[in-house]
């Protein structure tokens, strides 16, 4: 298999959040992706080790925020990188609340997404939730959305372990 041949599905990079009355968290998600118009509704993946999957599933609520190529290098860090049960990744960051009470970063976002869930789905190591949306709001709309080949291509991103895209190196293909 051609470990390469993964890197030509096209994704964006977001920020998928939750939260179960004081307790709040998001993590960077590159698989969200519209599955209905009418009634609208969008489908993200989580891996089951996050700590805002457990949220998610306790909530049944989640919001997505869609980033834009210029997002700061700390955003993609602490949401990517930390766990949100050693620290507030929203402490110094833009969000707002929505209708649910769902965190939604609006910081370094285009458009956001507020969403119930309707259905979840075990897929191994991730689970899969189908929200209807809720609410929306375009934040920036003059931006440029970032997709992961941009995070990784220019700016030499990779994908961390709990990621639906994150590939071992070692089964890189020797050339």
């Amino acid at each position: 298999m051609n470990i390469e041949a993964f890197f030509t599905l096209t994704y964006g990079l977001y920020i998928v959040s939750s939260a179960v009355g004081k307790k709040r968290n998001g993590y960077i998600s590159n698989t969200v992706f519209q599955v209905t118009a009418e009634p609208p509704k969008i489908a993200i993946s989580c891996n089951k080790d996050n700590y805002t999957a457990s949220l998610i599933q306790k909530s049944k609520q989640f919001s997505v925020s869609v980033l834009h190529q210029d997002v700061k290098p700390a955003i993609i860090g602490s949401f990517g990188y930390k766990s949100g049960a050693e620290i507030d990744k929203f402490e110094g960051i833009g969000y707002i609340r929505g209708a649910s009470g769902v965190p939604i970063v609006t910081e370094d976002a285009i458009a956001w997404f507020e969403c119930n869930v309707e259905q979840e789905y075990d897929v191994g190591t991730h689970l899969l939730f189908i929200g209807e949306i809720i609410n929306s709001e375009m934040v920036d709309p003059g931006k440029t959305p970032l997709t992961y080949a941009h995070y990784r291509d220019v700016k030499r991103g990779v994908a961390p372990k709990n990621a639906p895209t994150y590939i071992d190196k070692s089964k890189f293909e020797k050339k």
